[in-house]
């Protein structure tokens, strides 16, 4: 896809207001989505979820390693935080990130879905239920077929998908699997990622229908 075919697509996604992007990504992930969020500015007026598959018994480092790469502010996610545009909130290792209608976060040691836990199946699944057309979905680097069924509740609900292009993925199984199911709308490198996050959700929306609704992000 040239980029005048990119930005053609981004510009026909659905326009309306957009408050939670959750991304995804294993193998080769802390580098993709480092990238994606250096190029994001501080007054991103969205909330961000991360799901990075680890090692269970590891210990994280991404909150602070991401905290020095991007503008935003980072933090691992706890059951109960509100949801904030301009935050990045990571899943804590071996343990579930779900989002709730009222636009908190719920954690949970469930059973592994897809072999992870974190998983991003759950992620996006809640996603969709709680924010519906104000959602977007992101697919990045990673093995195995996680995210594959939560990007069909997300297109379902409404909202918009992005996946991470093979050629620049470290494994491209992930946005792959994703890729299948028909419901991404566009399949971009990283950097035209964080381009299409920015546009998407910064461009000021002329669609009067959704000026009624409450917002979940603060």
């Amino acid at each position: 896809m040239t980029n005048k075919q990119e930005h053609s697509a981004l510009f026909h996604l659905p326009k309306t207001t957009y408050d939670i992007v959750a991304l995804a990504a294993s193998l080769g992930g802390l580098k993709t989505i480092s990238q994606i969020l250096s190029a994001l500015p501080s007054d991103f007026p969205a909330a961000i979820t991360v799901v990075q598959h680890l090692h269970r018994w590891s210990p994280s480092l991404m909150t602070e390693i991401l905290g020095r790469r991007t503008s935003l502010a980072v933090k691992q996610a706890s059951s109960g935080d509100q949801l904030r545009s301009g935050t990045v909130y990571i899943a804590p290792p071996n343990q579930h990130l779900l989002v709730n209608p009222d636009g908190t976060l719920s954690l949970s040691i469930a059973e592994q879905v897809n072999f992870v836990r974190p998983s991003a199946d759950l992620l996006f699944s809640s996603v969709a239920v709680s924010f519906k057309e104000r959602a977007i979905a992101v697919v990045l680097t990673g093995r195995g077929c996680d995210g594959a069924r939560g990007v069909q509740e997300i297109r379902k609900m409404g909202g918009v998908v992005l996946a991470q292009n093979e050629s620049t993925c470290e494994c491209s199984s992930m946005p792959g699997f994703a890729i299948d199911t028909g419901c991404v709308d566009l399949v971009l490198p990283p950097n035209k990622i964080a381009f299409a996050l920015e546009t998407l959700v910064m461009i000021p929306e002329t669609d009067t229908s959704y000026d009624n609704k409450t917002p979940l992000v603060v």
